[in-house]
């Protein structure tokens, strides 16, 4: 079988990859470009060292428990440098999920926007300093809710 030029076979990779991110262009993932005000980088949160205050920072408010919203995290973590968790959620109208761990240098791990009509779904790997609690938080319809787990870290991911 003959192989064409690695040039070739180069621009033939270039156009599919480019072909595909065009098709993408009608997802509602797609970076669109008329974001919100209330879509801007929340550095402040970002910033806080305790749970309650990054929360604050963040939302303005508490949340309240919910069976709703589903967080998956392992109950030992071998390695605090990469801990895999995962939040899923039946609530509709979602359109934020964050995550907290409340013993790290910063509270606030990660925070997603999530645009109407997709599925509230993220998956993660998280550092963690030490055995503490991993708090995800879903606002859906104006309202906040969370689910909390403990995780046990056996060797620390945030420099310990």
């Amino acid at each position: 079988m003959h192989k064409p030029p690695l040039a070739t076979r180069r621009l033939i990779l270039q156009g599919a990859a480019s072909v595909a991110l065009l098709g993408l262009g009608n997802l509602p993932f797609a970076a669109p470009a008329r974001a919100a005000a209330n879509d801007k980088y929340p550095e402040e949160a970002f910033k806080q060292k305790g749970e309650a205050d990054a929360i604050k920072a963040l939302y303005g408010r508490n949340a309240e428990p919910s069976d709703k919203v589903k967080l998956d995290a392992p109950e030992i973590a071998e390695n605090g440098g990469v801990v895999p968790i995962s939040v899923t959620t039946t609530l509709d109208k979602v359109t934020s999920i964050s995550f907290f761990v409340a013993e790290n240098p910063n509270a606030l791990a990660a925070s997603y926007r999530i645009p109407d009509g997709t599925m509230a779904s993220v998956a993660n790997r998280l550092k963690m300093a030490k055995t503490t609690n991993v708090t995800a938080i879903v606002e859906a319809d104006g309202k906040l809710y969370s689910a909390t787990k403990e995780v046990k870290v056996t060797v620390g991911g945030c420099g310990g």
